[in-house]
């Protein structure tokens, strides 16, 4: 069966006919043919065309048989290794009518998301947009497997349905594709007519036949099968009875999609509908006949006489060759002779005032291959001219190359020419990529030949030659072969890179190397490969350049210095290609490698002279002479060997500070034959081995003073001289010394205590002592009108306190403390006055603890230990009474020392608790106070414990407090219960406050005993009191009535529990107002100033919660101060509280009249106070 194909893939566009209206073309096929062999059917296929070609000109569709060789290509190219696909669908056959089913499969297993898949018909027309009626696309995705497949069901396929087809599945950057073919069988038939609803339907586009794949309404010379009978509907007939609100309605039911052009036939059908009185009979509505072929038009009058015209577009018709008038009786007939597409337009006839209308239209017949193309072969370079002829001149024709279109244009290497009815395709400058099958296809046929591309013969004119260049001269190779061809550069195996020195030039036959000033690495084999030939010039290239000495790292004089002692390596940079031989020598003897103190190393790029230890005698001029093939060189050395200084002579230090001192020396007797540019200093500690630099930049002079040394630390210094050689080695260290250096003076000297012949002194050690230590002090004092100080003590005293003894009664002195050391007396520190020499009395004064202030509470067994610190002058006399009464020191142990009295008992007993009063007499001064010390122990048991009442699980039991509280109060009591049958006891209450108690959920038919524990601070009393009595929980419960309790009254008059307070405030921060209130119903708050009420006023904010009330004043002013008051009220009664606000204005160094005054850090810390 023929296969679809798309024309824009197989055939070269044909020139376009002239816009043509499907309406017309159906109506011409509903007009019976009176002439077969002049006028066509639209139904018929031109006359030889057969099953060759069905094509559909506006679709750009034909049915062409496919070219040799053409289907193994498909079956190749769908054999070849898929990227993608796992399975592709495979082409089909259906039956008109049919349901069929292609499937691909796309394994998942490398993918991240699923992959885009497309479904084509032909080249362009994507499927997806069609899906509807007659085609559905599915997929499908197994988790297992993973893989996806992808479903494309064509349902009641056509025979319009057939063709090639093609599926594209995408994922990121891999693409595969597969095509196939559907072929549709034919259903036998006969060729129904086509009625107005064919001929006015567009695409299926939102009907009820969406998914058609052929989306156009009609096709020329396209072979209609039979299709499914339906019955007739003269549609016509039904437009021209209804009415025109219903042609719409209409149009729809019978799938009308072109109204307009369906409403402009109808109304140029009404108008012919008239009863003619001119025609007995009219033109049909449309006539069709192929290009070239012959029409006859024909009307019958009504009166023979009338004088009859025939018009196209509107111009007269004039009888020629190609239009004819023929009159038969009534009949008057036009024939068109040699029809062309210009004859396809709108023809009317008149006769008399009344005239009536045709459409003609001009079938182009397909266009045939009338000369076949012929396999070429060629060689490479040269011009192919692939030709072939058509049936019509300046025919669309379509070139492939292997099935691909060919596609002419600028940057295209194929031109196309087109000479009347021949066909050339030129190819310039033919390549092996060349070499393929090509085809041309027209409308009606199609041709394709080989073009095979062979290599000419090659042959080298001129070879490449051997080169030796200069060093930075230019490099030219240069060959010619017999074709123009390009080709490859390769240097010693690798590809040659186009640089700004390197140039290769392509000139026709000639290919050229160019390397502009030549390098030693440009050295090597050079190799020309054309392309596309096995055939390789190759040329050798050699790189000289003359000996040369480079001596830029000397001096003007070319003179190099080394110091005795060290090994000289002098390198010496040279060049030359290829690499020159170094001779070196002194004086007239040659200095020859090899092991010797004196010798030479060779190198390709340099040359070197090696003295390992060098001697003053080394010193002279050393020759150096190189040679190769391209010449020699020459150059003369001198080398000098120098020395470094001896050492100094041993440093003297003359001067020694606290961490400093100053050190003096002599030049070294050998300056090692160079100036002595400066000296180092080093110092170490004796005890160390690491001596320290202490000057980085050259000390010029013979004397220096070290500094920030530690002091106490015995140091040696020494010397280094330098000159332009070097350091010398270092001097002979110094004799060791220690920097030193007095303390500060003492701290803080005050006067402890005066009598009538003593002064005690007290004072701080220095801050600073230094590494000498301290020694001791000397304190000395003078009297006052002279400067002669004494010294108070003979020896020095280690202590910071010291009594100066006999001094006379009523006289005033001066003192003052100093500390020494090794380094000497520090500075002396005196105190600031003088001082009276006579004894003061100090009131008694007793410094109880906070802890004593209150009742000082121990366990029995427990240690008191109470330290009582008091003042007085001179040692007052202390008096201890226990509740009055002389305390037993058997018992309580009492130590007194002058600042302090100490009271301890080592194991308290209840006895010890009572009051103990202290007194502390100094003279005629006395002061008292008062300890109250509580011993606490364990209580005793409740003393009586009964069972008051005994109902359903229930006891209820009441005790006695214990007659012993253990010296505390009772906190509660812990009760206990036993059955009868285990007596084994368990908790019910802990803590329990009261002296009676009700135990519940008691265990019915068992029988209890219960007992108390009391309970104090220091724990449960040691034994409980059991019931005598034990209680029975009866099976049979009584009756328990509630009590019955009287409803408590809450209400209650206002109350305030927090009163306001007279506060102050500062002018610029906000102060607040606080109290709290209480009553029920809840009270209402109302605040007044002055007794003015306060409302809505934005200065003043009011706060309630929880019964605290508050009113905040915001940066409140002078003015307001004043008396603010707060009233509560409920129904029981009301009740105010008040209190004065001041508010005080601080100015910075001025106060305000009556404040008081600030000074700036208290002003601050006022400030940032929160009121």
């Amino acid at each position: 069966m023929p296969e679809p194909t798309k024309k824009e893939e197989n055939e070269v566009p044909a020139p376009a006919p002239p816009p043509e209206e499907p309406s017309k073309e159906k109506e011409a096929g509903t007009t019976p043919a009176k002439d077969e062999e002049e006028v066509s059917p639209p139904s018929a296929l031109p006359p030889g065309l057969g099953s060759r070609a069905l094509e559909r000109k506006d679709s750009d569709w034909t049915l062409v048989e496919p070219p040799p060789g053409e289907e193994q290509a498909k079956q190749n190219a769908n054999s070849q290794l898929s990227i993608l696909f796992i399975e592709k669908p495979q082409g089909g056959t259906v039956k008109v009518g049919e349901d069929i089913t292609f499937i691909a499969k796309v394994k998942a297993e490398d993918l991240l998301r699923k992959p885009t898949i497309k479904w084509f018909k032909g080249k362009w027309m994507d499927l997806a947009s069609k899906a509807g009626k007659h085609l559905q696309l599915k997929e499908t995705f197994e988790r297992h497997s993973r893989v996806y497949t992808f479903e494309m069901q064509i349902i009641k396929a056509k025979e319009n349905f057939a063709g090639n087809y093609r599926c594209e599945v995408t994922y990121k950057d891999k693409f595969d594709s597969c095509s196939f073919d559907l072929e549709v069988h034919e259903s036998t038939g006969t060729t129904p007519n086509i009625d107005i609803r064919s001929a006015f339907k567009r695409s299926g586009e939102g009907q009820e036949d969406a998914g058609e794949l052929d989306f156009s309404g009609l096709l020329k010379r396209r072979e209609v099968k039979q299709q499914e009978e339906e019955p007739q509907v003269d549609v016509w007939e039904l437009l021209k009875n209804a009415k025109p609100s219903e042609y719409e309605k209409i149009a729809f039911q019978y799938g009308i999609t072109d109204l307009r052009g369906m409403l402009k036939r109808l109304k140029r059908m009404r108008r012919e509908e008239k009863k003619s009185a001119a025609f007995a009979k009219i033109l049909d509505p449309a006539y069709q006949v192929d290009k070239g072929g012959r029409v006859r038009f024909v009307v019958e009058l009504a009166d023979p006489k009338l004088e009859v015209k025939w018009y196209k577009n509107g111009q007269e018709i004039r009888p020629s060759t190609k239009y004819i008038f023929e009159h038969k009786g009534c009949q008057r007939i036009l024939f068109i002779n040699n029809c062309q597409m210009t004859d396809d337009s709108e023809y009317y006839v008149t006769a008399g005032d009344e005239k009536c209308s045709t459409e003609l239209f001009v079938r182009e017949p397909p266009i045939m291959v009338t000369k076949q193309l012929e396999d070429t072969t060629a060689y490479c370079g040269e011009r192919v001219e692939l030709e072939c002829e058509v049936s019509e001149d300046d025919a669309n024709v379509k070139w492939f190359k292997n099935g691909e279109e060919i596609i002419p244009g600028p940057k295209s290497r194929y031109r196309i020419r087109v000479e009347g009815k021949k066909h050339i395709l030129i190819i310039e400058g033919a390549t092996k990529a060349d070499a393929a099958e090509y085809s041309v296809m027209t409308t009606g046929g199609q041709s394709s030949a080989k073009l095979s591309v062979d290599l000419k013969p090659l042959k080298i004119l001129t070879p490449l030659t051997d080169q030796t260049v200069n060093l930075g001269k230019e490099i030219y190779l240069k060959c010619e072969i017999s074709e123009n061809i390009p080709g490859k550069w390769t240097k010693n195996g690798l590809p040659v890179q186009e640089s700004d020195r390197l140039k290769v030039v392509h000139k026709g036959r000639i290919h050229k190397l160019v390397i502009a000033n030549a390098l030693t690495e440009d050295e090597g084999d050079y190799v020309f490969a054309p392309d596309a030939y096995n055939v390789t010039l190759p040329a050798k290239v050699h790189v000289i350049d003359p000996p040369k000495i480079i001596l830029d790292g000397l001096d003007a004089d070319n003179t190099v210095t080394v110091i005795a002692g060290n090994k000289l390596r002098l390198e010496i940079p040279i060049s030359g290609e290829p690499p020159p031989k170094a001779m070196w020598s002194r004086g007239d003897k040659a200095i020859m490698e090899g092991s010797g103190r004196i010798r030479t190393e060779s190198y390709p790029d340099s040359s070197t002279l090696v003295i390992d230890i060098a001697e003053r005698d080394d010193s002279g001029v050393y020759h150096i002479n190189l040679k190769n093939e391209a010449g020699e060189a020459h150059a003369s050395i001198k080398v000098k060997v120098v020395d470094f200084p001896d050492p100094p002579v041993a440093p003297t230090v003359t001067e020694v500070g606290d961490d400093w001192c100053i050190m003096n020396w002599e030049p070294p007797a050998y300056d090692g034959g160079s100036p002595i540019l400066g000296y180092f200093i080093e110092r170490k500690k004796k005890q160390s081995s690491r001596w320290m630099r202490l000057n980085f930049d050259l000390c010029k002079e013979t004397t220096f003073e070290p500094k920030k040394m530690i002091e106490g630390v015995a140091y040696e210094v020494r010397i280094f001289a330098v000159n332009a050689i070097g350091i010398s080695k270092p001097s002979m260290p110094s004799r060791p010394f220690v920097p030193l250096a007095v303390t500060s003076p003492p701290t803080l000297l005050t006067v402890d205590s005066v009598t009538d012949t003593t002064v005690t002194m007290r004072w701080r050690p220095p801050d600073h002592i230094g590494a000498a230590g301290l020694d001791g002090y000397v304190l000395e004092y003078c009297f006052e009108g002279t400067e002669d100080w004494i010294v108070a003590n003979k020896d020095l005293i280690d202590k910071t306190k010291f009594t100066i003894t006999g001094l006379p009664t009523d006289a005033k002195i001066f003192v003052r403390v100093k500390a020494v050391n090794a380094a000497g007396a520090s500075e002396p520190k005196y105190y600031s006055q003088p001082i009276l020499v006579k004894e003061i009395i100090e009131p008694p004064k007793i410094r109880i603890p906070r802890h004593l202030k209150q009742t000082y509470i121990r366990r029995v067994g427990e240690a008191v230990n109470l330290v009582i610190p008091f003042q007085g002058k001179p040692r007052p006399e202390l008096t201890w009474k226990k509740d009055g009464a002389e305390i037993d020191k058997n018992q309580i142990n009492i130590r007194n020392s002058e600042t302090d009295t100490i009271i301890f008992i080592r194991k308290a007993e209840r006895s010890h608790s009572g009051k103990y009063d202290l007194q502390v007499k100094v003279d005629k001064f006395v002061e008292t106070a008062l300890i109250d010390i509580q011993i606490i122990d364990r209580p005793g048991p409740p003393q009586i414990v009964k069972i008051e009442d005994v109902w359903g699980e229930n006891v209820a039991l009441t005790w006695t407090p214990p007659k012993d509280d253990g010296n505390a109060a009772i906190t509660g009591y812990t009760i206990q219960k036993a059955d009868k049958k285990s007596m084994e006891w368990f908790t019910v209450i802990e803590h329990y406050h009261r002296t009676s108690a009700t135990i519940t959920e008691l265990v019915i038919g068992n029988e209890y005993y219960f007992r108390v524990f009391s309970e104090n601070m220091c724990g449960l009393s040691e034994d409980a009191t059991m019931t005598k009595e034990s209680a029975v929980i009866a099976k049979d419960g009584k009756i328990y009535k509630n009590p019955v309790y009287e409803d408590f009254d809450f209400s209650e008059a206002p109350m305030f529990t927090q009163p306001l307070v007279n506060t102050y405030a500062i002018a610029g921060y906000n102060a607040t107002l606080n109290c709290s209130v209480r009553g029920n119903p809840k009270p209402k708050i109302t605040w007044m100033k002055n007794k003015v009420v306060i409302v809505d006023d934005p200065r003043y904010r009011m706060f309630s919660n929880q019964g605290v009330c508050t009113l905040e004043i915001r940066k409140p002013s002078p003015y307001d101060g004043g008396t603010y008051c707060c009233k509560a009220v409920n129904d029981l009664g009301t009740v105010e509280i008040e209190c004065k606000l001041e508010v005080k204005v601080i100015y910075q160094g001025v106060n305000t009249p009556g404040q008081p005054v600030f000074l700036e850090g208290q002003q601050q810390s006022l400030h940032n106070k929160d009121f």
